[in-house]
C-alpha cells in the first residue's frame, strides 16, 4: 500500500494563533475512501526547515499533501522551498497566470481592484503561480488560484475551504484504485484497574504470533477526558491485516482472561 503524508506548514499552528484543522480532516477524508494517513509533520515558516523536509519526502514514493505557505507574501516560503528541494528554478507557470488573470478580471468586474495585470498588486498576486520548472497545476475551485503537484506531492494553500476539495479531488481523479485496497480492521477492549506492565507482555506476544497485526495500548487516567469513562483503564486492541485480527483478538481476550483482569469490549 503506497503511503501518504501530510505536511502543514505555518508560524501561526506552532505558535497556536491558530489551531490545525487539517489532520482530522484530511484523515476523514482518506478514510472516506478506504485509506489512511501513515505520518503527519509540521513545520514552521521556515524555507530551509522546509526544504530539508520535502528533500527527505521527494526521496519516497509516497503520496504527500502539503497545506500552507504557496502565498506570494514573505512569509510564505514553500513553492521557493521546494524547488530547491528538487534542485530546479521557479518560474511562471502559463497556467497558472491564465488562472490568476481570469480571477483578478472577476474581481475587477465586482468591483475590486483592476484586471490589468500590469499593476504592481496583480504582478504581485502572479507570483503565486510561479512553481518549480516542471511542476503540474492543481485546480482550487474555490477561487481558481491554483496548487502545484510534483511526483505525488501536492501543494495546496492553507486555507481549510480551498485545501480539501483540492486533496479530495487528487483523490478520486488519481489514486481512485488504491480505494479500500488497503484491507485493515480493528479491535479493541477496555481492561479495568490493571497496570500497562501486565498487559505488555501480552502485545509482545500477540505481535510475535500475527505477523500481519500491530497490538497498541493507550491507557487513561480515568478522568474522563477520553469521553469514555471515568474509571482507571486501558484501551488494549489489535490493528493490521483484517484476515488476522479476529483471531489476533481472541489471543488477546483469552491471555487478559487469564489475568483475571475486568473487561469489555468496545
Amino acid at each position: 500500500m503506497q503511503r501518504i503524508g501530510l505536511i502543514i506548514v505555518g508560524d501561526e499552528i506552532l505558535s497556536g494563533k491558530r489551531a490545525d484543522k487539517h489532520l482530522a480532516r484530511v484523515i476523514e477524508i482518506l478514510a472516506a475512501r478506504g485509506l489512511r494517513l501513515h505520518w503527519a509533520q509540521y513545520v514552521g515558516d521556515d524555507r530551509g526547515a522546509i526544504t530539508a523536509l520535502l528533500r527527505r519526502s521527494f526521496a519516497s514514493d509516497e503520496i504527500v499533501f502539503s497545506c500552507g505557505g504557496i502565498g506570494a507574501t514573505s512569509d510564505d516560503h514553500t513553492r521557493q522551498a521546494a524547488a530547491a528541494a528538487l534542485g530546479v528554478e521557479i518560474e511562471l507557470h502559463p497556467q497558472a497566470a491564465a488562472l490568476i488573470s481570469q480571477r483578478c478580471a472577476e474581481m475587477a468586474a465586482e468591483g475590486r481592484g483592476s484586471a490589468d495585470m500590469a499593476t504592481p498588486e496583480n504582478r504581485q498576486r502572479l507570483k503565486m503561480g510561479e512553481f518549480p520548472r516542471g511542476a503540474r497545476i492543481v485546480a482550487n475551485p474555490y477561487n481558481r488560484i491554483p496548487g502545484f503537484a510534483v511526483g505525488t506531492h501536492y501543494f495546496l494553500p492553507g486555507f481549510p475551504a480551498m485545501a480539501w476539495p483540492m486533496i479530495e479531488a487528487v483523490l478520486d481523479s488519481e489514486f481512485s484504485s488504491l480505494f479500500n485496497a488497503d484491507r485493515l480492521s480493528e479491535r479493541s477492549m477496555l481492561v479495568f484497574d490493571t497496570a500497562e506492565s501486565l498487559v505488555a507482555p501480552i502485545m509482545e506476544d500477540i505481535e510475535a504470533r500475527f505477523a500481519g497485526v500491530r497490538a497498541f495500548s493507550l491507557p487513561s487516567l480515568g478522568d474522563g477526558q477520553d469521553g469514555r469513562t471515568r474509571r482507571r483503564h486501558i484501551e488494549l486492541g489489535v490493528k493490521g491485516d483484517a484476515a488476522q485480527v479476529d483471531a489476533a483478538f481472541e489471543a488477546m481476550r483469552q491471555g487478559v482472561a487469564a489475568l483475571g483482569a475486568p473487561f469489555e469490549e468496545t
